[in-house]
């Protein structure tokens, strides 16, 4: 998989996962991440600017790395930890906000998020970098399937929190304990099936004349508000 962009590239490089290659455009001048990329990986090329945008459509600042692709986590690495707070995304589609999400998820603490297999992005080098490089450092479990994921988690004791417009102001809740998030689908929020299985219902209010949020804002509002009901990280 090639992942790209100054930032991203400079946490994969003081990382411990190995880089099978670097590519960099001639005449690059951060050389702080070239000494980086020259101590990490011994397989440097240096190509012309057309020759980096030919393998990628993102914005690649002049440096492209070429790394195995992401490895999804088990979800008993979530269930088997005590008081976990988590993140479910029933089907989130734009790799944009899965990556914003993931950086969110990241800088507060989350333990893990749980997406599905179909009908949603996979961790691809657009989220990578999106999260900017976040996706190193969060668990993600990809499962077959959202409901048996959640009464796999009820069995393991876990509380599970949707969100919607139509439940309870997302302040009033409890977010304690083991607590798993759900964010809806960008156009159509959850599914009826995922929405019958969950515990309580937030409700972000909404005073304008628009009544959603995009999904990784609406998920960036309510994981603080959890960390917040939690005493993590007192604000």
């Amino acid at each position: 998989m090639y992942i790209c962009g100054k930032n991203v590239a400079k946490e994969y490089l003081l990382g411990e996962e190995p880089v099978k290659g670097i590519f960099v455009q001639e005449n690059f001048s951060d050389y702080d991440l070239l000494n980086l990329a020259k101590r990490k990986c011994n397989n440097i090329k240096v190509l012309k600017k057309f020759e980096l945008d030919k393998m990628t459509k993102e914005n690649h600042q002049g440096i492209i790395l070429n790394v195995k692709d992401f490895e999804y986590s088990d979800i008993s690495v979530l269930t088997e930890k005590e008081d976990a707070l988590v993140v479910m995304l029933d089907h989130i589609e734009d790799p944009h906000n899965f990556g914003a999400i993931i950086r969110t998820c990241e800088a507060a603490g989350v333990d893990g998020i749980i997406i599905p297999k179909n009908r949603c992005v996979d961790v691809n080098a657009t989220v990578i970098r999106t999260s900017v490089g976040a996706s190193k450092y969060v668990p993600i479990v990809q499962v077959t399937n959202i409901s048996n994921a959640i009464r796999d988690l009820k069995k393991h004791g876990f509380w599970v929190i949707g969100t919607d417009m139509d439940g309870t102001n997302y302040t009033k809740l409890d977010y304690k304990g083991k607590t798993c998030l759900i964010i809806g689908n960008e156009g159509n929020g959850m599914a009826r099936i995922v929405t019958e299985n969950c515990d309580f219902i937030a409700t972000i209010p909404m005073n304008g004349k628009i009544n959603s949020l995009n999904a990784s804002v609406a998920a960036g509002i309510v994981i603080y508000e959890a960390i917040k009901n939690r005493g993590i990280n007192e604000l």
